[in-house]
């Protein structure tokens, strides 16, 4: 309990001038209620401790990165391992360790991938006290995040995590609705050759979405996020996003047609705008499966160049993007997307992504993927493979392989 709710702990909802610790004070109540139950109680307590769910994950990635000026790999090796302790009259308390190592890297290797491979040690990346009653849940502490504007990544071999305080509530029949308030952030590397550390996000970031599938084959979401000084005293930054997924089928013949909208707002002196939408058709056929993505980013000028899809890479969820380096959210950009994917058999499937981007009168790039997955599960229980090649073409001549491995226990 001292680790969680330490007086660095995130739960600190910020004003400009003090932070009120609602949510440690919230934990702290029904702890100290835990801990006041009799005996039998006490007894449940060990039980719910010493018969918790432990379960892992192996992970050997191997990246190659050929760009203009160099050409270089690496290996990173690691094991995530989870805790969580069973229900205890609401309360779940979880702990998740991730460690890394980079095994035969170079100097050079180590400073091409220094921003998201190069990584080694280990952190504490969640440690969370949850509560639950009724169709409310409540989170407090580190943890991973998967809302739709703040969203950590697992892409690399060290997952983003955050700090902070997540609520939901299914009250509403097939509605959701969630509140996120984070305060740090945890990323993949520290830039000097470590795993990330939970670092002070600006001066704070808060979020609310509500997820609803009311209407048949309908489903609905939308997002608000505000990032506080986030251009250090000059301006907050606000995030708005939709999005509506279709689906329904013609006899054997699956289809979905889904629409992506963003909206930034500095509320500085002179308010600056940059919105984005993306549009996506998508085809499946027994085993046969594809998509075509358009997107287009508003040509207007803002402080960082870019429209911002959210906070941490799991919220990078535009339909464009190509399978390993795109980035498609500069001014006036127009982006389009071709998936084609066949599943030949239960254990592997096989796919291409190409996606062409264009910044008018300025740069054209392409991205010509392919990619297969493989699930061994019936050779290995827990074991399965990604393996992912990217071409980049036009104003650009590069390339990346990536292989990743897992096992899960």
């Amino acid at each position: 309990i001292s680790l969680i709710f330490s007086n660095k702990m995130v739960c600190k909802l910020k004003t400009k001038k003090k932070r009120f610790n609602m949510a440690k004070i919230f934990v702290s109540f029904f702890i100290a209620f835990v801990l006041a139950q009799n005996s039998f109680a006490q007894n449940s307590l060990s039980d719910s401790l010493i018969n918790a769910n432990i379960s892992g994950e192996a992970r050997i990635f191997y990246f190659d990165r050929d760009r203009k000026t160099s050409h270089e790999d690496i290996l990173a090796t690691g094991v995530l391992l989870n805790y969580e302790t069973l229900d205890f009259y609401g309360f779940k308390a979880g702990l998740t360790l991730q460690t890394a190592t980079n095994p035969w890297a170079n100097k050079a290797s180590k400073d091409m991938f220094i921003k998201d491979m190069t990584t080694k040690g280990a952190r504490l990346s969640q440690g969370y006290l949850d509560y639950t009653v009724s169709n409310t849940s409540f989170r407090a502490g580190r943890t991973f995040l998967s809302t739709p504007l703040v969203a950590g990544s697992g892409s690399r071999l060290i997952k983003e995590s955050f700090e902070g305080i997540h609520l939901t509530n299914k009250d509403i029949e097939n509605t959701t609705l969630g509140f996120v308030y984070i305060d740090k952030f945890q990323a993949r590397t520290d830039k000097k050759g470590d795993i990330g550390n939970f670092e002070e996000y600006k001066d704070g970031a808060y979020s609310v979405y509500i997820k609803n599938n009311s209407i048949s084959n309908l489903s609905f979401v939308s997002s608000f996020a505000k990032i506080d000084d986030y251009i250090k005293d000059e301006s907050n930054l606000d995030i708005y996003y939709a999005e509506a997924i279709y689906k329904n089928s013609l006899k054997s013949l699956n289809y979905d047609l889904n629409a992506q909208y963003w909206l930034n707002k500095y509320n500085h002196q002179n308010i600056d705008k940059i919105d984005a939408y993306a549009l996506k058709f998508g085809l499946n056929y027994s085993d046969f499966s594809s998509y075509f993505a358009y997107s287009k980013i508003s040509n207007d000028k803002v402080a960082i160049n870019q429209l911002l899809h959210g906070v941490g890479n799991g919220s990078d969820t535009i339909y464009t993007n190509s399978l390993i380096g795109s980035y498609n959210y500069e001014p006036n950009m127009e982006a389009y997307a071709l998936n084609l994917e066949y599943k030949l058999s239960s254990i592997f499937k096989v796919g291409t992504l190409y996606t062409y981007a264009d910044i008018k009168n300025t740069e054209q790039v392409s991205y010509s993927g392919v990619y297969t997955n493989m699930d061994f599960n019936s050779l290995l229980k827990g074991l399965s493979s990604v393996v992912q090649y990217e071409k980049i073409k036009k104003d650009k001549n590069e390339n990346e392989l990536r292989i990743k491995l897992f096992y899960k226990f």
